[in-house]
């Protein structure tokens, strides 16, 4: 099938792909008067008095909203907020269908970063939650945090944070069909954008030691004192806890004698060659879309005990849609006023032990995208998480 083809003709045809819904009835007089004036007043009075019974008398218990200044939409880069509109649209689409959870998209015409966490932050107050989408580093990080400072609601960047889990979960399974420890493993993270950056914190909270990361740019190696690396608060920061041995050199010098490559970056940067300078049974995952940045066959064919890629058409999907559809189903239901390090780490181990020790092999360490366990399994887990981390209100 021809996609782009089929797919644009689709969305002639659809016009949209996600709509409002009403769920009360205003077929008579009284249903008018309870669904709006005037019996709305009462509800609307409650609230007044306890901003909290929001929650309860309205939608916004399961609502998010879906942010994106189109600066970073899928591999097209800075197209535009209404350009990304398509992709926004699909999220919603993917929060519904995976996670029974209302998306509303906000595509913002701004690339200023105060104007848009003013712009997200003003309008929390109709939302349960907020999935940022698709915004270039390294101003991502900073909308995230000043987001987080500002809201009582969780915000969570999907590009980092939902590729992090899944990686992870990919992680953790690899490690135990390998017999190898993470705390004992040497990583390269080709990558060091939102995604790389994330997955890099993520994997240390999960027991890899930072001294043994290895995170490269396209110039290399990230070393911490590199003059290249002033201006770039977020590769400055990385560099003060990764590569403690001051390793420089390219990708391919980094990769040597490593047991875990990660690739956030391009496609077909990594050669059979530096496959098999790697450690034994290394794990290779080539992220890189629509093309990695090494193609699953010729990965294996140079050694490589497990390859997972963000393709469909290859075993081991890493699909950020196996987590942020569970993890906000799970942050809503007990209404948390942040997403928390526990709750990523307990979405991840929730997908890993979705996978028994009899059916863990090389190409099977992720659960499937429509493996109907995995909403329920994520969304206990990261409600469990929330309760421990004390940031759940109900």
């Amino acid at each position: 099938m021809d996609y782009a083809k089929e797919s644009l003709k689709l969305h002639y045809d659809w016009k949209g792909k996600i709509e409002v819904v009403a769920r009360a009835s205003v077929d008579s007089k009284d249903a008018l008067s309870l669904a709006y004036t005037p019996g709305v007043a009462q509800p609307c009075l409650e609230i007044q008095k306890d901003i909290n019974k929001s929650y309860e008398l309205t939608r916004r218990w399961n609502t998010v909203a879906v942010v994106t200044d189109g600066t970073a939409v899928l591999g097209l880069g800075d197209i535009g907020p209404e350009a990304g509109m398509p992709v926004m649209e699909g999220k919603c689409v993917l929060f519904k269908e995976f996670g029974d959870v209302d998306a509303i998209p906000l595509c913002i015409r701004s690339k200023d970063v105060d104007e848009i966490v003013n712009t997200v932050a003003l309008l929390a107050g109709s939302f349960g939650g907020v999935n940022l989408e698709d915004i270039a580093a390294p101003r991502c990080f900073e909308i995230e945090r000043k987001l987080k400072e500002r809201c009582d609601i969780p915000i969570f960047h999907d590009d980092q944070h939902g590729t992090a889990v899944i990686c992870s979960a990919a992680v953790i399974n690899a490690m135990r069909l390998t017999g190898k420890k993470l705390e004992d493993c040497t990583a390269v993270m080709s990558g060091a954008g939102a995604a790389g950056v994330a997955i890099c914190k993520l994997l240390i909270s999960l027991g890899l030691k930072g001294e043994n990361v290895l995170m490269c740019d396209r110039k290399g190696i990230i070393c911490e004192g590199d003059p290249r690396l002033e201006g770039n608060d977020s590769k400055i920061e990385v560099s003060k806890f990764t590569n403690r041995s001051k390793r420089t050199g390219s990708l391919a010098d980094a990769m040597k004698g490593a047991d875990i490559f990660i690739g956030v970056s391009g496609p077909g940067i990594v050669s059979q060659d530096m496959v098999r300078s790697m450690a034994k049974d290394p794990i290779v995952m080539p992220m890189s879309n629509p093309i990695p940045e090494i193609m699953p066959d010729l990965a294996i064919e140079a050694g490589a005990k497990i390859v997972g890629t963000g393709r469909s058409d290859f075993p081991n999907q890493i699909n950020n849609v196996l987590c942020f559809p569970g993890l906000f189903r799970g942050a809503l239901d007990v209404r948390a006023s942040d997403i928390t390090e526990g709750m990523k780490i307990a979405a991840a181990y929730a997908l890993a032990n979705l996978i028994t020790d009899e059916e863990l092999c090389p190409e099977y360490i992720l659960p499937k995208a429509f493996d109907p366990r995995v909403k329920d399994a994520v969304a206990k887990a990261v409600a469990e998480a929330a309760r421990k981390d004390g940031v759940a209100r109900i």
